[in-house]
């Protein structure tokens, strides 16, 4: 009985701890009142004493009294997004677990609040200049000088290890013992890596659109976006309807792709505003790879690809840019390419088959970007992923152009018996918003038993069905 009052005693306590660290906030996209926080971090961990930057985060508080003592932390995307600018739209994924839960938001180092690397906003550039290889490169140097005179500008210091690093020093500030993690995108990279580092404080882990750690970024954007697109030519030739809009798609997609670079005008997709210049190949597969991400705007990329054969691109490359344009999506740029510089570029050596493919436009802003960007130190044993004492759960989307399931098939296999792998075939980049995937994500971290989490009824999601192919108005038959 002792025992029992003086663990109750020390959870009180550790809640006192938290609350007292947090102090009244609000946050864009959320109407209610937040607990907004901060932890000093040394920018180089070697160096405990040496300069130190603030690393931000919010708890957005659990609406129950007899709330459970482990949170849900959100790890982001990107690299570069801002947890906390993802607030409004996340916490509908995380109603329920919220009830009994907190929902804890970190902004990643470089990221958001904390000790930001932010480059111009590439939104609001004409068309041209956000496709143009070398303006880009001009941009990123121009930056990368901005950035590395500011005082958190060591460049070295923002690898997902040293930021997870991070992210264990915000647990232990809100006195949470065990914490559950919800990876999306790169997200999963980051969270495979704390499951590294602290496997003690996990008690779940979801990971939505799985990045491994030893996955090559750039090189396998040219690899899984050209099997997405591959496998919506196939369901477009499947499907009869879009077969007899478009019967010869495929050759005249290519016949004009050989055409390619052509002078065209378009409107700004942002601003609105008419420009003139040159469309080329590389853009093109930029656009194609932006849509691909979700398959509602994807199904409109067979009419969007006749129009563009015709001479008129304008809603291909308004398709595309979707991808940048949502709320939320822009990057911290300079925090984007100090983890890819890091971890992925070095290793592009050993990706022949992404050069073979013709990804060689799309891997260079990559390649000279990086030749010049300071290089972070990681852990010998980073890029490996071992057997996982917490129950995960890997999702993946059959039509996803950037981690296709294959990844998360890898992933899987190394984490163990306590890794669960579902793959959603008619999904995209992300699976946690499709159809019942909200409340398979409760159900996973709400169920105590772990075996009785990893056997999850799942097929609310698995049998979403892909959607037809877009028809205007005007072709309906």
């Amino acid at each position: 009985m002792k025992r029992s009052w003086f663990c109750g005693l020390a959870l009180a306590t550790l809640a006192v701890q938290a609350q007292a660290a947090t102090t009244p906030c609000r946050v864009d996209g959320l109407s209610h009142l937040v607990q907004c926080g901060q932890v000093q971090r040394p920018l180089d961990p070697a160096a405990p004493t040496g300069r130190q930057i603030t690393v931000h985060y919010v708890v957005v508080p659990a609406l129950a009294r007899n709330k459970l003592a482990d949170p849900v932390f959100l790890l982001a995307g990107g690299p570069g997004q801002s947890a906390i600018s993802l607030a409004g739209q996340v916490m509908p994924l995380f109603a329920r677990l919220n009830n009994r839960r907190d929902i804890v938001l970190v902004d990643q180092r470089g990221t958001g609040r904390s000790a930001p690397l932010v480059c111009d906003d590439p939104r609001q550039q004409s068309v041209a200049e956000q496709s143009d290889p070398e303006r880009q490169l001009a941009q990123l140097r121009e930056c990368r000088q901005k950035l590395q005179a500011l005082p958190h500008g060591d460049l070295r210091h923002y690898t997902t290890p040293v930021a997870m690093q991070d992210l264990e020093a915000v647990r232990r500030e809100i006195g949470a013992e065990r914490i559950n993690l919800v990876g999306v995108s790169y997200g999963t990279r980051a969270g495979l890596d704390y499951l590294r580092q602290f496997p003690t404080h996990v008690r779940r882990l979801v990971l939505d659109g799985v990045a491994p750690p030893d996955m090559v970024l750039p090189a396998s954007f040219a690899i899984d976006a050209q099997a997405a697109f591959e496998s919506l030519l196939s369901a477009c030739e499947a499907e009869a309807a879009c077969r007899r809009d478009h019967p010869n798609l495929r050759s005249t997609w290519s016949a004009w792709l050989a055409r390619l670079p052509q002078p065209v005008t378009v409107q700004h997709p942002l601003t609105g505003q008419p420009e003139s210049f040159t469309l080329t190949r590389a853009m093109v597969a930029s656009a194609l790879r932006g849509a691909l991400y979700t398959p509602t705007l994807a199904q409109a990329l067979p009419v969007a690809m006749h129009e563009a054969t015709q001479g008129r691109p304008q809603a291909l490359l308004t398709l595309g840019s979707s991808l940048t344009t949502r709320k939320g999506s822009a990057l911290a740029m300079g925090m984007h390419f100090s983890v890819l510089c890091s971890e992925d570029v070095p290793r592009l050596a050993s990706a022949p088959a992404a050069r073979a493919s013709g990804a060689g436009e799309g891997l260079q802003v990559y390649d000279q970007a990086c030749a010049g960007w300071p290089r972070g130190e990681l852990p010998v044993a980073y890029d490996q992923i071992g057997v996982s004492p917490a129950p995960v759960l890997l999702l993946s989307g059959g039509l996803d152009p950037v981690t296709p399931p294959r990844h998360g098939a890898r992933a899987a296999q190394a984490l163990g018996a306590k890794a669960r792998h579902v793959v959603v075939p008619n999904a995209g980049h992300g699976v946690l918003g499709v159809g019942c995937g909200p409340e398979l994500l409760t159900r996973f971290i709400h169920t105590e038993d772990d075996g009785a989490a990893l056997a999850l009824d799942t097929r609310c999601v698995e049998r979403v069905p892909r959607p037809p192919a877009f028809q205007p108005v005007g072709s309906l038959r």
